[in-house]
């Protein structure tokens, strides 16, 4: 039986958390489905509605909205960041020599973990064959390290680090050397980890590492060290609606029965009451759906088009059309929330801009291929 007309916007925009369910998860605006309502897609519907607002920015973190597309659209975002957003990782460890307790795979394996600060850009991929490689497609890099005892540690002293020197191997420890023309190309670059406190082995006098790695261009399907990104994920944004005015000892209960922030407590004529301030803060909690007495005065639901996105940078510019609407009115029908945490290889605006560029390329693939099939 169709729903009532009352209820086909809440049915179409919405994402409703009950005590025992979740209801309208699925997309419903296909052309036809609703009496009344045009949902044929069009591309200047589509420009007029779409809009990316930036809500938090600062050195190591950007959060921002992506407002009026569909999930479908958010999770290549995700996967494309995730797996094919090229980056520059050590690929092949020449070990040389390893006296540390360590063994030769277990070094390498965290070799080639540790994030390398190179713009993939500026390289090609390697030739699997090439077992040399050349400027245009690798990094050289050296890790050379001999713990020695320190002479002036003192007498009485049963610290290693004072009694050492160099027991410690920490990725800071690793040097670039240039192949070719590197050192004048990227003399401004700064190439090496991007960390480099992380802690690689620990050595006794007399043993000494000694390393030459090869950093090649990969993505993140292939191997989990080339992937730019140490978390991508989205989320809906959180409606929280009181359905009544909820006052006194009821309203304290309900501040905390949500996440700091979300809701806070009034005075409204003498009165205790309680108000949503900032239901973006919610981390989808239903624990007010365990008080008998305040279930029913509180409406907890998702904005099923307007996504919330967190990147590890400074700030993003995304010029995808010339015309962008800096406000809406009305909140939009689509809000999704998309947490992205870089690795700081490169800076979140690049990691956008390449996952776009890789997403139009899978779109360019797809059209060709349709057309050579229509010919066909």
């Amino acid at each position: 039986m169709a729903a009532p007309m009352s209820n086909v916007d809440e049915i179409r925009d919405r994402v409703i958390l009950g005590e025992f369910g979740v209801k309208n998860v699925h997309t419903t605006d296909y052309p036809g489905n609703y009496p009344g309502y045009d949902d044929t897609w069009d591309l200047e519907k589509f420009k007029k509605n779409f809009r990316i607002d930036i809500v938090h920015s600062d050195e190591n973190m950007l959060e921002f909205d992506m407002i009026g597309i569909d999930a479908a659209i958010a999770n290549a975002f995700r996967r494309i960041l995730l797996a094919e957003v090229p980056t520059m990782a050590i690929e092949k460890a020449f070990i040389y020599n390893n006296t540390s307790i360590i063994q030769d795979e277990i070094l390498a394996h965290r070799l080639g973990l540790v994030p390398i600060k190179a713009d993939p850009r500026l390289f090609e991929y390697r030739n699997p064959e090439d077992q040399e490689g050349t400027e245009i497609d690798t990094i050289q890099l050296q890790l050379k390290v001999k713990c020695t005892r320190n002479p002036r540690a003192p007498k009485d002293s049963s610290d290693p680090k004072e009694l050492y020197l160099n027991h410690m191997v920490y990725s800071g420890d690793i040097k670039w050397l240039p192949i070719g023309n590197q050192a004048d190309v990227f003399a401004d670059a700064k190439i090496g980890p991007v960390h480099g406190d992380i802690l690689l082995a620990q050595l006794r006098p007399g043993q000494e590492l000694d390393i030459v790695m090869h950093c090649v261009k990969g993505i993140g399907k292939d191997h989990a060290k080339f992937s730019p990104v140490a978390t991508a994920s989205y989320r809906l944004l959180p409606e929280i609606t009181l359905l009544q005015t909820i006052e006194g000892e009821q309203a304290e209960r309900l501040k905390r029965c949500f996440s700091p922030g979300v809701i806070e407590i009034q005075n409204v004529n003498g009165r205790k009451v309680a108000k949503v301030v900032n239901s973006r803060l919610d981390t989808c909690s239903r624990e007010v759906l365990r008080h008998d007495d305040l279930k029913n005065l509180v409406k907890l639901g998702r904005v099923r088009d307007h996504f919330i996105c967190t990147f590890a940078t400074k700030s993003i510019e995304l010029g995808l059309f010339d015309d962008l609407p800096n406000a809406l009115s009305n909140l939009p029908s689509v809000f999704f929330l998309v947490s992205v945490e870089s690795t700081g290889i490169l800076p979140a605006d690049v990691l956008v801009t390449e996952a776009i560029n890789v997403l139009i390329s899978k779109c360019q693939k797809f059209l060709t291929e349709l057309d050579a099939a229509e010919m066909d």
